[in-house]
């Protein structure tokens, strides 16, 4: 019989096979099923048996790590290694049993004890106070930002690790202080070398306790020419004020950041205050989801599933023409009864339909602020199961890490490609380049043909 060894090594042991054969008749004379269990590998207790090797293989390193250090063996003299002698310290027994956390699990060592030496001996495969491996930090805020409040943290941890896995109730606050050095860090960093295209805004209404009262985290979405989108900007203010938004925008202006072709935004005044007042050049675009919400608003339930269907369809025209057709026939049905609806969707109307001077591949990401509202939504889930923060800016540096965890996620818009040709300023009608602000008649110019 062959005996295996480690690589694939394999040799005869006539030795061995006896052995195997005595280990095997001893194994079947054993009567303890717990025994038969621990000594025999399966699906059922692979996690275990994996996670013993480990913390077997961690004791040997850290044992081999002192031996090396020290130039002997335990219980061997001490002797002279030329040409440097030895550090003249000596093995002192070990430390208490310290729990270790890594992604398959967690394992108990106990760190050897060195002493009789100049300066402390500091491990490098396992230093002083290290509980956890570096993975394993990543995954704490990773837990927390997707919805793991603080009572059920720990409980999710020891599920993941262990129930030996070293977790103290510090571990939230020394993370939520860690996204506050990052958040300002990164509200500090040049946006001078970003070349932004679009940009949708709008405001999250934090209900967990802030300074006792809500209070709004105005945010910046914007489109690179590449097509990523990107959070620039997550700022607290009492509510989505001109002023809070002025603060906003003039901080970014100031950071060096070019402001884009297109804003995309809600109803809210101040934000249009404050971009026509900052950036008067740029185009306007009102999202048609908040539209369609303050129309239904103004309409008895018993005609609403009707008026939502007129209303959906408007903004998917085809033409911007098409479009106020639909808006007319609308208004021509509610006027006479419905007057405040008909006048709702009239209000700030040119700035419904300004998606239309852009290609219409984009069309789908300019008509609303989805691309703030969605990541928007589970960080509502995260901020609404309790009242967990008492300061601004610690609400602040966590929703803003969410909102960047989210974005490494995030698509990119629809034909990027076309997005330079926006950023250069080429003009477009109802969906397609034009020369002179005219479509010819084939809807293919000279201009479109070049671009192509």
């Amino acid at each position: 019989m062959k005996a295996a060894y480690p690589f694939g090594w394999t040799t005869t042991n006539h030795a061995s096979v006896r052995a195997e054969e005595n280990g095997y008749a001893t194994m079947k004379k054993r009567t303890s099923t717990e025994v038969i269990e621990s000594s025999t590998v399966c699906y059922a207790t692979l996690e275990q048996w994996a996670r013993g090797q480990i913390q077997v293989q961690l004791q040997q390193l850290l044992e081999e790590e002192v031996t090396t250090f020290l130039g002997r063996a335990p219980y061997a003299r001490r002797g002279t290694v030329s040409p440097i002698d030895p550090p003249s310290g000596n093995r002192n027994g070990y430390g208490k049993p310290r729990a270790f956390s890594m992604m398959n699990g967690t394992v108990t060592v106990r760190r050897p004890r060195v002493r009789d030496l100049t300066d402390r001996f500091e491990s490098k495969v396992l230093p002083l106070f290290t509980r956890r491996t570096q993975e394993v930090g990543t995954l704490l805020p990773e837990l927390y930002l997707h919805g793991l409040s603080s009572g059920d943290f720990e409980l999710a941890l020891r599920g993941l690790l262990g129930e030996g896995a070293p977790l103290s109730a510090s571990s939230l606050q020394r993370l939520k202080a860690r996204f506050e050095l990052e958040y300002e860090t990164w509200a500090k960093r040049d946006l001078a070398d970003l070349q932004i295209v679009y940009w949708w805004a709008d405001g999250l209404y934090v209900k967990a306790g802030i300074a006792d009262r809500r209070r709004a985290l105005l945010t910046i979405v914007g489109a690179l020419s590449t097509g990523e989108k990107i959070v620039l900007a997550c700022e607290s203010g009492e509510r989505e004020s001109k002023e809070n938004w002025l603060k906003i925008l003039r901080d970014l202006k100031r950071r060096g950041l070019t402001f884009p072709r297109l804003t995309v935004a809600d109803g809210h005044l101040g934000i249009w205050a404050a971009v026509g007042e900052i950036h008067p050049t740029g185009e306007e675009q009102r999202c048609w989801n908040h539209k369609i919400t303050n129309v239904l608003n103004d309409l008895p339930r018993r005609v609403q599933p009707q008026a939502a269907e007129l209303l959906k369809a408007m903004p998917y025209a085809e033409t911007q023409a098409e479009c106020e057709r639909r808006r007319d026939a609308f208004v021509q049905t509610y006027r006479r009864t419905e007057k405040n609806a008909a006048d709702t969707l009239l209000r700030d109307w040119d700035r419904m339909v300004t998606f239309y001077a852009f290609p219409q591949a984009h069309w789908i990401h300019l008509r609303t602020t989805n691309i703030v509202e969605s990541p928007f939504a589970s960080v509502r889930l995260r901020t609404d199961a309790s009242r967990r923060y008492k300061r601004v800016e610690g609400a602040q540096a966590i929703i803003w890490k969410m909102l960047r965890v989210a974005e490494k996620s995030w698509r990119k818009l629809n034909a990027p490609e076309l997005l330079p040709l926006v950023a250069s300023g080429v003009p477009f009608k109802d969906g397609k380049i034009t020369r002179s602000g005219e479509v010819n008649s084939d809807g293919n110019n000279q201009s479109e043909r070049t671009a192509a």
